[in-house]
């Protein structure tokens, strides 16, 4: 996106930063002479004055404005004075269930509870209800009973509008009414939460905010509303199928700052209107963002329950960059982030790397450069800062888009600036690339410069499946060029004198999949001798594409019918992925059989599983020798 070079961000003053944690206590208030807080943050996470996390983020962004603002983590929600700590705020609490929607956070794609959390303290389990949003906002209404809400972060951002959930296995309402808050901003934030502190500042309630980029609001009038696209309610979505993915698809195709308009959706006898998305970023504003004072770690109260795991993924990884024109068909960031990308200077990274070095843990070895994507450095074409993305087709897919000019010589740049620096022992790309976009590239020397310095044995991409009807409906590239790259890759790494490997991820019972996909992706991984320890299970989630198609069963572009496994059909795609672990040994058999490929089930160097008779005989024979053995001994 174009820039004035010489911008201030309209949030940033030098003059109040504090590299000290924000109060979490009325005595950390005491502390500062406060005896109010203007803003009250109410989080599902554990307190992480880190840049990675949102409510740093945010709370950073509204103290570099004067704002006081307090932490409220993880309260406790069968103890109401937990909510009232640090008394009623004077503008509005804030509300987020973290960095990850509390139903992902607690349930894998199976349903089952998960055994960790790496948002708590020590990685414990049950530090946060289930929709934590709709609790939370319930519990602040019974404390404080006139209290201004606002709600944000990944779980309202994505359920913004009346969708489904995977959980109930139904449709819910928008999580604006079901919270019963005020305001609701979705995206991330920066921005707009200035604006709306302002307007509460100058006195108007926050119901009656309802002019910012990047937020919904509640309404039972529309008069004086202006031009706006009506979307089918609540009611209409929740018992015709059909009819909710049409939704999508217009909700989908307004997801744009420069071309998306004021959104409308009845919920009974109100209305969600929801506001165009926020503008990106500029590169000021994004080196601004990254530059506030945090501390860089989690607060210490948190130390003797061993710290928080998250941290640990990300505290020596630098973000350059947000926003993922790729468009996957599973992933919600087009939902949050959008599709247009944001990135910080090189100045600004250099400056972060410097700061990362003066840590007393840091090892030399700065762990990532990226964003959502680590090769998507910039917009992908000059058209989308001038007026938006394309509403009818995608940037990569089925190919990538001719009027995008691939090179990494930037991104490039500020990779050698950084391995450069004294201190600085090695710089890793951990959070994946595009390859077909890498491809793509034919100056830059991108691949044979990241095989050289940036990979640490493995590099990860995610090619997902190998049938092309399935990956027609994920969005993603052709199978051919995910092996051309990996070619290319191999050759890299031999030329620089390393044994390295590209580690690809699948996703099991995608929308679209059916056995005999399945069992096609079972013998590729055979083939290739690829013997995946982790699996990601097709995961529902508010805001995909493939969501929609999962509860459908049609295709939100095309209305066209989509074959979706469901319960255990799933289980036994999952299992076809991880064929050699014995513990899948029976669903494997019985995805075979369903799908006609009992030749798959033998001895011989395809075969995919045994016969279960002869297991059972060898189980028996090991019994019998056993007892035999157990006999003799007697």
């Amino acid at each position: 996106m174009t820039c004035t070079i010489n911008f201030i961000p309209v949030w940033y003053n030098p003059f109040i930063m504090n590299n000290e944690f924000l109060p979490v206590s009325k005595q950390d208030m005491k502390d500062r002479g406060w005896d109010i807080c203007d803003f009250v943050f109410v989080t599902g996470d554990a307190y992480v004055d880190h840049s990675s996390f949102g409510v740093a983020i945010i709370s950073r962004v509204l103290e570099s404005r004067g704002y006081k603002v307090g932490i409220i983590s993880q309260p406790d929600v069968n103890n109401l004075q937990d909510f009232m700590k640090l008394g009623e705020p004077r503008l509005a609490f804030l509300v987020t269930s973290g960095n990850m929607d509390s139903m992902v956070n607690h349930y894998t794609a199976a349903k089952r509870k998960r055994t960790q959390d790496a948002y708590s303290p020590g990685g414990k389990t049950g530090c946060r209800p289930d929709r934590a949003v709709i609790v939370y906002c319930n519990k602040i209404r019974e404390a404080f009973k006139h209290a201004s809400i606002l709600i944000g972060g990944i779980e309202s951002s994505l359920r913004r509008f009346a969708h489904y959930d995977y959980w109930s296995d139904s449709v819910r309402r928008s999580v604006l009414f079901d919270s019963k808050a005020d305001l609701l901003a979705y995206g991330m934030g920066e921005s707009h939460i200035i604006e709306i502190a302002d307007s509460l500042r100058n006195g108007i309630p926050l119901k009656d905010i309802i002019h910012v980029r990047g937020t919904c609001f509640k309404t039972s009038n529309l008069s004086g509303l202006g031009p706006h696209i009506m979307v089918p309610s609540f009611e209409t979505i929740k018992d015709d199928k059909a009819e909710y993915a049409r939704c999508f698809k217009m909700l989908s195709e307004q997801q744009d700052p420069y071309r998306g308009k004021v959104i409308v959706q009845p919920h009974g006898d109100s209305f969600l209107v929801q506001n165009p998305p926020d503008l990106p970023l500029t590169t000021e504003q994004m080196d601004t963002t990254y530059e506030l004072p945090y501390t860089g770690t989690y607060h210490p109260m948190y130390e003797s329950a061993g710290g928080i795991p998250a941290l640990s993924e990300v505290k020596f990884s630098i973000t350059s960059s947000r926003g993922c024109y790729g468009s996957c068909s599973f992933c919600a960031l087009t939902f949050h982030q959008g599709r247009i990308i944001s990135a910080r200077s090189h100045d600004s990274v250099l400056r972060e790397a410097k700061q990362m070095t003066l840590y007393k843990d840091f090892k030399g070895c700065i762990h990532d450069v990226g964003g959502p994507t680590a090769n998507f450095t910039a917009p992908a074409c000059k058209k989308q800062t001038m007026v938006g993305t394309c509403m009818d087709k995608s940037c990569l897919y089925p190919s990538v888009c001719k009027s995008i000019e691939p090179d990494h010589t930037d991104y490039l740049k500020v990779l050698r600036s950084l391995r450069n620096l004294e201190g600085v022992k090695k710089v890793f790309i951990r959070s994946g690339i595009r390859y077909d976009y890498a491809l793509a590239d034919k100056k830059s020397g991108f691949i044979n410069e990241i095989a050289k310095y940036h990979v640490s044995g493995q590099l990860r991409v995610a090619p997902e499946h190998v049938s092309p009807k399935v990956l027609s409906y994920m969005k993603k590239p052709e199978m051919e060029l995910f092996e051309l790259f990996s070619n290319k890759f191999a050759m890299a790494s031999k030329k620089a004198g390393k044994e390295q490997y590209v580690l690809p991820y699948f996703i099991s019972s995608h929308p679209g999949s059916t056995l005999d996909d399945a069992v096609m992706l079972a013998e590729y991984l055979r083939d290739h001798h690829i013997h995946p320890e982790q699996v990601q299970d097709f995961y529902p989630t508010p805001g995909t594409a493939a969501t929609a198609m999962y509860y459908t069963g049609l295709d939100p572009d095309t209305m066209e019918k989509v074959y979706v496994p469901k319960d255990g059909e799933k289980q036994m795609q999952r299992a076809l992925l991880q064929y050699r672990d014995k513990r899948n040994a029976k669903a494997v058999r019985k995805a075979l059989i369903m799908a006609g490929r009992e030749d798959l089930i033998g001895f011989g160097g395809k075969a995919l599983v045994t016969p279960e008779s002869t297991n059972r005989q060898k189980d028996q024979s090991r019994k019998g020798k056993r007892n035999e053995s157990d006999g003799k001994k007697k």
